[in-house]
């Protein structure tokens, strides 16, 4: 008896069909996929609508315009450093730090001018704090200052 010796084959798998496979995954997301380009994300700001009231005695109205100028009560400030908006705060509230306080600005206005008048505020002891908006003022003028 003679055996033959097998030629033995060595296993093997074929990657074709896999590629295949993949491929034409490749193609169906490409075909099916869409693709947007955002620029930007648009935040609309606060404005206000309506006619401009009158400021009341009992209380401190502080208007901020887009440059950062102030106006107290209706009368403008000559510069924005914080120890003249404390005098003329103090003038007008007669050192009573329980009257209503009311920051007006709009969207132009700089956050940083706000936080500052704020921060006074806190600082001369008012409590009683509003913020409120009013429409950006032609011409550069500060809010209600006449």
């Amino acid at each position: 008896m003679q055996f033959k010796r097998q030629v033995k084959t060595e296993d093997s798998i074929n990657l074709t069909p896999l590629i295949d496979v993949v491929f034409l995954l490749l193609i169906f997301f490409m075909v099916s996929t869409t693709f947007t380009k955002e620029t930007h994300l648009k935040i609309d700001l606060p404005e206000a609508v309506g006619e401009l009231q009158t400021v009341k005695a009992d209380q401190v109205e502080v208007v901020i315009n887009a440059q950062g100028g102030l106006a107290i009560n209706g009368r403008s400030l000559v510069n924005s450093r914080t120890n003249t908006l404390r005098a003329a705060i103090e003038e007008v509230s007669q050192g009573d730090s329980s009257m209503p306080m009311i920051i007006t600005g709009d969207a132009a206005t700089p956050y940083q001018a706000i936080i500052s008048v704020m921060d006074l505020a806190g600082q001369m002891g008012f409590a009683n704090l509003s913020l409120t908006t009013q429409q950006p003022q032609e011409g550069g003028d500060t809010g209600g200052a006449q």
